[in-house]
Order: structure tokens, then C-alpha cells, then sequence
């Protein structure tokens, strides 16, 4: 009886390729899974080609639901974003994936896990990393790091060889990612920083410019951080994620060109389309500033990059993490409230928030009359907060 292998599935190039090059190389029973978060059309094909290409085996499973509520909104709730542009849509999949993967692996009496990501990327540390954490004592294998193949065109060649059909041509050799969060490119014309994205790169976000002259309106509500309703109606996660990925989309929001410092010690240049979670960025940020008092809310800045910078390096299953989440839930009691988002041609700009939790006082802020604040209070203020510079200027006098 062969040794078993869990292989993280796309149906893609690397992963298309890879079940006949286990077989090859080590021999191995091939179980594939898929974890649908929701690539859409890209799923329907996968069981015939799985089982065609080689593999014994194949688990499609359905992890929409768990990618938004145990993966999105706990990074939506920290405001990370990882160095100010990237939403981290591939980075928080991957832990999720790696644990389905361990979970079929244990299920299966597999002794190994494998995955298609390369020896450049960051993907490889983010699948292995949970492994180490979840599994310490499976295999990992990882193709890219021991086959031959040195390029996508030497990918596209192998699968041509074998009569594997894959999605990818030299024509449009783009390497993509795709979730109900946001859909990545990388490679071709973009690994020059130079060259513009081309229009028809786009295959969710509508062009800014060919995007509706009207703007749209949408008022998103937020329950503890989490966003539970849109114009009024509540909604489930994946409604509501669905919904707002449409609306954004159609008014060219969400789109991050940018070059980035990944983990392995490269820049990479990668183009991303996040419609709906580049709206809920901006509403929950919006809340906070209405909700948060200001030592919380700076030092949440601080956590919010690293927990960005720990979600992008793959280290999701560790103990700072769970740490920062408690902070960050206790933050999140009084970010519950009504946000209106404005929509127009790329932008994606507040257009009014409310909340029961609201430390805004126009009493405090009118410059009109008022009589709860004295204004002569602010002279004492000032010359307390200042003492330190007028001692130092002070000082620097008399050594003249």
C-alpha cells in the first residue's frame, strides 16, 4: 500500500502539474483538496481534473463562511493592513487552507503535506508555518524547491507533455489569486514597476474611468467591529461580502497597485482588486474615529501594523496573535454604529458615521457660545505641557 499525500489543489499550473510529479518522484497515493473561498467558477472543474491528472482522491471543501468570520474579521477589526496598501486577501487564506489540509491529512493517514507555492514567495512560509504549528510532526514537501522546472514556461511545457490542461498561457502568464476577499496578479508586464496595469488586467473592479458619473451610497452598520447590515437590512457574511464586492466594484473601488517587501527578502510588484473589503476598511476606520479615545486609539495604530506584519509573514496560529486579538476585541465593545460610505469613480470617501458609543460632544467642539468649557483653562495647559521646551531654550540662553 503507497505512502498518502494531502496536496493543496487549485487546479492552476503548479498544482495541476504537481500531482503527476509526486506520483513520479516519491510514489505517493495523491488525495487533493480544494478549499473553496470563494474563487467561483474556478471550483467546477476540479473534481474530473483532479481524478483525471492522477489524483486517488478529492475534498472540495466549502470554507466561505470560516475564511470571513475566523480569518477576515479579526484582521478587518485590528485595521491591519500591511504596509498601507495590502489587505492581506492571500495572506490570511493560506493558514486557513493549512489547516483543512492537516485536519485531511490526520483524517487520511497521510504522512505528508505538499503545496504548489514557489521558493520565491511568501505562500510557502504561510502553508508550512501552519503545518509546523498545527502538525510538527507531517512532511512538507514543496515541488518548487526540488524539481527542475525553473519557469512558467517550463510549467506550461511539462503539463502540455502529460495532456494536462491548465488555465494559463504564455499569452497571459499572470500569476493569480482569487477569493471572495480579492483577486491578486503578479508577473508579465508587472515586474516592471514602470509599466501601467494594461485595462483588461481587471477582471473584477470596473476601470475608474469607465466607472458610473454617479456616485453610490451605502450605509454599512457595525456591531462590536463586525459589519452585520447594509442599507438597513441585516445580512450574513457572505451576503453581505458578496454584495459589497458588487457595488464597490462597479465604482472602480478597490484596486492597490503596489511594490512590496515580501518575507523571503525581495520586492515584488503585485496588483490587487479588493472592492468590498477596501469599503470596510474605510467604514469600520471611520467608526473608530468616532468611537475610540485617543491613548487607545494610537496605540491600536501601533498593533495594527504588526498584527499586519505577523498575518503577512504567515505566523496567524501563534501566541502574540491570540494576544493582540484579545486587545483588539476589547477595543471593538464600543465600535458598533452606522457608517455612509460615498462610491464614485475609484474613490471610496466617508460620508457621515454615527454611533451610540460616539465620543464626539459639539457641546465641547461648537465655536459658537457654550458654557461647558472655559477657554482660559487652556493657558495653564499650555504653559505646564511647554515647561520642557521653555527649560530647555532657558538653558541654551545662558551658555550664549
Amino acid at each position: 500500500m503507497s505512502k498518502k499525500v494531502v496536496l493543496a489543489y487549485s487546479g492552476g499550473l503548479d498544482t495541476s502539474i504537481i500531482i503527476p510529479w509526486l506520483k513520479e518522484t516519491y510514489g505517493y497515493e495523491v488525495i487533493a483538496m480544494a478549499a473553496d473561498v470563494g474563487q467561483g467558477e474556478e471550483l467546477e472543474p476540479l473534481q474530473e481534473k483532479a481524478i483525471k491528472t492522477g489524483a486517488s482522491k478529492i475534498y472540495i471543501e466549502d470554507m466561505k463562511e470560516e475564511f470571513i468570520t475566523d480569518f477576515i474579521y479579526p484582521t478587518l477589526k485590528a485595521g491591519a493592513v500591511y504596509e498601507r496598501k495590502y489587505l492581506l486577501g492571500t495572506s490570511f487564506a493560506r493558514p486557513l487552507i493549512a489547516k483543512r489540509l492537516v485536519e485531511i491529512a490526520r483524517a487520511e493517514g497521510a504522512e505528508a503535506i505538499a503545496h504548489g507555492a514557489t521558493g520565491k514567495g511568501n505562500d510557502q512560509v504561510r502553508f508550512e508555518l501552519t503545518v509546523k504549528a498545527l502538525a510538527p510532526d507531517l512532511k512538507i514537501i514543496a515541488p518548487w524547491r526540488e524539481w527542475n522546472i525553473r519557469s512558467r514556461e517550463d510549467a506550461i511545457d511539462y503539463a502540455e507533455a502529460r495532456g494536462i490542461s491548465v488555465p494559463v498561457t504564455k499569452k497571459r502568464p499572470y500569476s493569480m489569486d482569487r477569493n471572495l476577499w480579492h483577486l491578486s496578479h503578479e508577473g508579465a508586464d508587472l515586474e516592471d514597476p514602470w509599466n501601467e496595469p494594461l485595462q483588461d488586467l481587471y477582471m473584477i473592479i470596473t476601470p475608474p474611468e469607465k466607472a458610473p458619473d454617479q456616485a453610490t451610497y451605502v450605509e454599512i452598520e457595525f456591531e462590536k467591529g463586525i459589519p452585520v447590515a447594509v442599507d438597513g437590512k441585516a445580512q450574513k457574511p457572505l451576503e453581505l461580502m458578496s454584495y459589497l464586492n458588487q457595488v464597490a466594484a462597479v465604482n472602480g473601488v478597490g484596486i492597490a497597485d503596489m511594490v512590496e517587501n515580501r518575507l523571503v527578502g525581495m520586492k515584488s510588484r503585485g496588483v490587487y482588486e479588493t472592492p468590498g473589503g477596501t469599503v470596510l476598511y474605510a467604514a469600520h476606520q471611520e467608526l473608530e474615529y468616532l468611537c475610540l479615545d485617543r491613548q487607545t486609539m494610537h496605540f491600536k495604530e501601533i498593533l495594527s501594523g504588526k498584527y499586519a506584519e505577523l498575518v503577512y509573514d504567515g505566523v496567524w496560529y501563534s501566541p502574540l496573535r491570540e494576544a493582540m486579538d484579545a486587545f483588539v476585541d476589547k477595543t471593538q465593545e464600543v465600535v458598533t454604529g452606522v457608517v455612509r460610505m460615498k462610491l464614485y469613480k475609484g474613490n471610496c470617501t466617508p460620508a457621515g458615521a454615527k454611533s451610540p458609543y460616539s465620543l464626539y460632544n459639539e457641546e465641547f467642539v461648537t465655536f459658537g457660545e457654550d458654557e461647558v468649557y472655559n477657554q482660559k483653562d487652556a493657558e495653564g495647559f499650555i504653559n505646564l505641557f511647554g515647561l520642557p521646551l521653555k527649560v530647555r531654550a532657558l538653558m541654551k540662553q545662558g551658555k550664549k
